[in-house]
């Protein structure tokens, strides 16, 4: 059925990826979100601003999602969410709670029409309009790895550890307070700044120097100017060593080329090949300059070098990687909301009323939801 006459005839949907530093937030066949918001909001209790997943007790959080979103819909996008569609991208092994809460908060207080939870990774690689790859999720609070194949996600393959864009701040804080910088000064926000607009990824060759303790020569420092409190001077090393967190070697190989090579490792020998030739990096923390250059160098070494993997992947290896349409961190976003466009935000959402007779949010995980009727 065409678009025209079918979604669009009504009001556009509202597309949300609530992420835990960012949400962006938009609506249906758009292609940028319309705001990238903290994903905070000022209580409405005792005045104070909160990040949305800091909570205590289920009720808590409750109130704390009945806030945010009033935020969102009446501030942000001013529009009524009464009988309005929402997409909302979701990580596949989020917990529970946080989607049953969406859900409660969404149907019984604010009354849309329907819900329909995306998949970050599949979602995201569907903007590319490929079937295949390897998409690499880098987060705020956590690095994820899923292989997709046929569009089908390889759960078994799925690959996370706990560092981000968080863990990069206070790794890029340590170095400037041994610089002698005044801890007073570094707050969050200046340290995502300074990430951002003084930091890079250096070459492989010159991350083995240092490791060596054999630094090379440093690259330029840089005058950062906080406000109109002072000047501060990032050194070359600091801006060359913030993002090393990502590659660093250890017992557990735990580092980013490695949870991709265990992730094409542990998908079906016959898709391996298929999967190195499609990597597909996304998330605000893989907007960095040089991330990509190294990502490859470290791939090649590995499977050149490591006895485990020249075992495992034979023949000549090639990695590939695919670029984002648009910035990397709303690549997400981006897909859920062509998904939100199309006819299927009417054949695989959960409505209100199904929602109303069975009290509950239905889960892959869950057997009662994916038996066969009859």
């Amino acid at each position: 059925m065409p678009l025209y006459e079918t979604v669009m005839q009504e009001k556009p949907p509202v597309v949300l990826d609530i992420g835990t530093a960012y949400t962006k937030l938009g609506f249906a066949a758009e292609a940028y979100p319309r705001k990238i918001i903290p994903t905070e909001f000022i209580s409405s209790t005792n005045g104070e601003s909160k990040n949305l997943f800091n909570y205590e007790t289920l009720l808590e959080f409750y109130d704390q999602v009945v806030d945010f979103l009033q935020m969102i819909f009446f501030k942000y996008l001013l529009v009524s969410p009464k009988d309005r569609k929402v997409v909302i991208v979701e990580n596949v092994y989020g917990q529970t709670v946080i989607r049953e809460t969406l859900a409660k908060v969404l149907f019984r207080h604010y009354e849309v029409a329907s819900v329909l939870y995306v998949p970050s990774h599949m979602i995201a690689l569907s903007t590319l309009a490929v079937p295949n790859g390897v998409i690499v999720d880098m987060g705020y609070a956590e690095t994820t790895v899923m292989p997709v194949f046929s569009g089908v996600q390889i759960l078994q393959a799925f690959q996370d550890q706990k560092y981000g864009g968080r863990d990069i701040h206070e790794v890029l804080k340590c170095l400037l307070l041994k610089e002698g910088i005044d801890s007073h000064l570094l707050t969050e926000e200046v340290l995502e700044d300074i990430k951002v607009r003084t930091c890079f990824i250096t070459k492989l060759s010159r991350a083995h120097a240092y490791a060596e303790k054999n630094p090379p020569q440093a690259p330029p420092d840089v005058q950062y100017p906080i406000a109109d409190k002072a000047i501060i001077t990032v050194p070359g090393h600091v801006r060359e060593e913030a993002f090393e967190i990502f590659f660093e070697e250890n017992n557990d190989r735990d580092s980013l080329p490695h949870l991709i090579l265990k992730a094409i490792l542990g998908s079906p020998l016959d898709v391996r090949r298929i999967l190195c030739e499609n990597i597909f990096v996304v998330g605000g923390s893989s907007i960095v300059m040089g991330l990509l250059p190294r990502l490859k160098e470290e791939l090649q070494y590995l499977v050149a070098n490591d006895k485990e993997y020249q075992k495992r992947l034979h023949g000549d290896i090639k990695f590939k990687f695919h670029k984002c349409l648009g910035r990397a961190n709303i690549a997400a976003w981006l897909g859920a909301s062509l998904c939100a466009s199309t006819d299927l935000v009417n054949s695989r959402s959960l409505t209100k009323e199904a929602y109303m007779r069975f009290e509950k949010v239905p889960d892959w995980i869950c057997l009662d939801d994916n038996r066969v009727n009859g």
